[in-house]
């Protein structure tokens, strides 16, 4: 079992982790960051806390199987490519769609943002696969 400063430490860090993680993959698809970033800042908060408290409670946290997520990101990432071929344009060609709040600015919102959304899970499940079978081996 780890040490006890590790598991407090892990306890405050891995949910800032996961939180910028989050703010990575929404920036990027307009600045630096998204997807693939997001997910491996993601899979070092898990790493951090598969290291202390053990795979058990990241499996618990997931309450995904990461092979499904990974599956998952895959299949809606491919979906946002073919989203532009069905429109007849090239694949993987951004489609957006904007939308009218009551008094505020409209808020464009486009398949690069759920391609990215796709990358994340599909690298992320990816990752916690690997992780959670190097830790329970």
């Amino acid at each position: 079992m780890s040490s006890l400063v590790l598991r407090v430490a892990t306890r405050l860090l891995a949910g800032l982790i996961l939180v910028f993680a989050v703010y990575l993959l929404f920036r990027g698809h307009n600045a630096p960051g998204g997807g693939f970033v997001a997910a491996l800042v993601a899979g070092t908060g898990f790493a951090l806390v598969a290291i202390s408290e053990g795979s058990a409670a990241v499996r618990s946290a997931l309450r995904v199987d990461p092979e499904r997520l990974a599956m998952c990101g895959l299949g809606l990432a491919i979906l946002c490519g073919l989203a532009g071929a069905m429109a007849g344009r090239p694949f993987l060609t951004g489609l957006w769609r904007v939308v009218q709040t009551d008094a505020s600015t409209p808020l464009a919102i486009g398949t690069p943002l759920f391609f990215d959304i796709g990358v994340f899970l599909a690298v992320l499940g990816t990752l916690l696969t690997l992780i959670l079978a190097l830790e329970e081996n």
